[in-house]
């Protein structure tokens, strides 16, 4: 414990932390709010902590041998975010993030067979889990609240909207969805712009639901899923998008997951990339988040995606970055994850609900003060390819929302 109380005596400076040890004894580092307060059930946990906080801390919390008094978890790593920032901590945290970056490539090595297994991993987890969080059509990545009173449902189908509208869709357009998930977007797609999809998946389980669901509405005959790696599709498309994918592709692949847009894009096509990216430049991804959660997986900066559009020589054409909208809406997962937790319990056990608590509070406090926003890039061949001024994605949207599903791209 007298290696963890120097490190928190030096990294506590905003907000009051409470560290109850193995002996019951007090710590209290720090003044003012926000405040949590920890209890470490042995000696060894507090070892660990010191030594590697960025994956021991998730391991403490999922075994139970580190708890909270009178907060929550969500308190605790905000509190801790607050006080890191952006930063990794102390000096062997420093070390070690810098570790972390120089064999990233081989952790985010991801060749085709190695990347289903990743995929496999979170997204063939049982069908019931996704339901008892996500909302009804499983929009399993970032909403768009245009207000933060917004409800997850309204969320998502404004996220749908916004995408849909950058993609500038015209009847009988063919387009491509890499990383389809269970298939929401492009159901949204073809409904509401009379487009020909196909979607591509590396879950099995996705696959299931997705080509179900096209079954369902009477839909297969402009819409499919296949269980395809993007370096393995051969189509060509005049619109590609993709949401929540990128993540898993690997710095690596960055240069072949562009060349294969650009390769499979008509010559006045659009691409639209929406994934999770990090704000304080080049980095790692977190030791925890690495093992038991997303293995092969990274968010990238800004600067280390673009230069691949440029050598794939497609023109970036729009870029927006939501900041909050990512931390609202595991907000609500979150809440949604642990009205449910008994019966999660039943399907895993116990130390599943704690590891998925733990993921779901730690990204949005990442989001909330750990410089993770999400880009959205447009792109295309083209120059001319998308208008001027971007007043076209308003008017999509309204139009959408006031139920014109005949929608021509203006």
């Amino acid at each position: 414990m007298f290696l963890l109380r120097r490190l928190l005596t030096q990294l506590v400076t905003r907000g009051t932390l409470t560290v109850i040890d193995a002996k019951g004894d007090r710590h209290v580092f720090g003044r003012g709010q926000p405040e949590a307060t920890i209890r470490i059930h042995d000696d060894a946990t507090a070892r660990r902590v010191f030594w590697n906080p960025g994956l021991s801390v998730g391991e403490a919390y999922m075994e139970g041998t580190l708890t909270f008094e009178d907060c929550d978890l969500s308190d605790f790593l905000n509190l801790a975010l607050l006080n890191m920032g952006w930063g990794y901590g102390h000096w062997l945290q420093n070390a070690l993030a810098r570790l972390r970056r120089m064999t990233r490539r081989i952790a985010q090595y991801n060749p085709v067979g190695r990347a289903r297994d990743n995929v496999a991993h979170h997204y063939d987890l049982s069908d019931e889990l996704y339901d008892l969080f996500l909302d009804e059509d499983r929009q399993y990545s970032c909403a768009y609240y245009r207000d933060t009173g917004d409800s997850l449902e309204t969320a998502q189908e404004q996220k749908k909207r916004h995408l849909a509208a950058k993609l500038l869709l015209e009847p009988g357009m063919k387009v491509l969805d890499i990383g389809s998930g269970w298939g929401g977007l492009a159901i949204h797609l073809a409904q509401q712009a009379d487009v020909d999809v196909t979607g591509i998946t590396l879950s099995e389980e996705q696959l299931k639901v997705s080509n179900q669901r096209a079954v369902d509405l009477g839909l297969s005959d402009r819409l499919r899923f296949e269980l395809r790696d993007y370096r393995q599709e051969i189509g060509v498309y005049d619109r590609i998008v993709s949401v929540g994918m990128f993540e898993h592709v690997g710095v690596g692949f960055y240069r072949t997951f562009f060349d294969k847009v650009r390769d499979l894009l008509t010559p006045d096509g659009i691409a639209l990339i929406h994934f999770i990216g990090r704000s304080e430049g080049p980095g790692a991804t977190n030791p925890w988040l690495m093992k038991y959660i997303f293995p092969g997986g990274y968010t990238p900066a800004l600067s280390e995606v673009t230069p691949h559009i440029e050598r794939a020589q497609l023109y970036t054409t729009d870029v927006e970055i939501l900041r909050l909208h990512y931390a609202e809406t595991l907000k609500e997962w979150r809440r949604r994850f642990r009205r449910n937790w008994r019966k999660i319990a039943g399907i895993y056990d116990e130390r599943f609900c704690r590891m998925w608590d733990f993921y779901l509070a730690g990204c949005e406090a990442s989001f909330r003060y750990g410089g993770q926003v999400v880009f959205q890039f447009q792109m295309a061949k083209q120059i001319d390819a998308v208008p001027m001024t971007r007043d076209y994605i308003g008017k999509w949207e309204q139009r959408s929302t006031d139920g014109d599903a005949d929608i021509v791209a203006a």
